[in-house]
């Protein structure tokens, strides 16, 4: 399985600021087809963590983007969600929640790109609910952590993506 960061990574632990450019990485979706962050220059992408497949609040949160993807394609963005779990399993979970967007496993080394921003949670081994929205040209302009148990909401993704301006 590919789990590669290049570029200049963010320290461990730390979350980038908007502002900074985004960690560069290359991870394995649930086809095993290695997928780079630098590869949708040119495109908004919106990067989500989430701990685990087939867990309760992450299927709830992924599903509500599946059932409304449309608004990311207007806002010409990309969804790339990320998870520790190997392809294997994401491929099973994305076939049962028929989600249209790539699922990515930052399996091996364990978590590496969840470390490079700053969502890794070493004592369960899992990422935290991290979303970052990046700019077409590389540059994070949305940022938020939430805490073990607490979903996003996709209304901030809306208004986040619509604050990039016309695609």
């Amino acid at each position: 399985m590919t789990s590669a960061l290049t570029g200049t990574v963010a320290s461990q632990g730390v979350v980038p600021a908007v502002g900074q450019s985004a960690p560069d990485f290359e991870l394995t979706n649930q086809f095993g087809e290695p997928i780079s962050l630098s590869s949708f220059r040119g495109k908004n992408v919106v990067v989500v963590f989430y701990p685990f497949a087939f867990s309760g609040i992450c299927t709830g949160e992924l599903c509500e983007i599946r059932d409304n993807l449309a608004s990311f394609e207007d806002a010409n963005a990309t969804v790339l969600a990320i998870s520790v779990d190997s392809k294997f399993s994401l491929r099973a979970y994305a076939e049962k929640e028929a989600y249209g967007f790539d699922l990515l496993a930052d399996f091996w080394p364990h978590g590496a790109v969840a470390r490079a921003y700053g969502v890794f949670d070493p004592e369960s081994g899992m990422a935290r609910r991290g979303t970052f929205i990046i700019d077409e040209a590389g540059i994070i302009r949305y940022v938020v952590v939430n805490p073990r148990g607490q979903a996003r909401e996709l209304a901030e993704y809306r208004s986040a993506l619509a604050g990039l301006g016309p695609a």
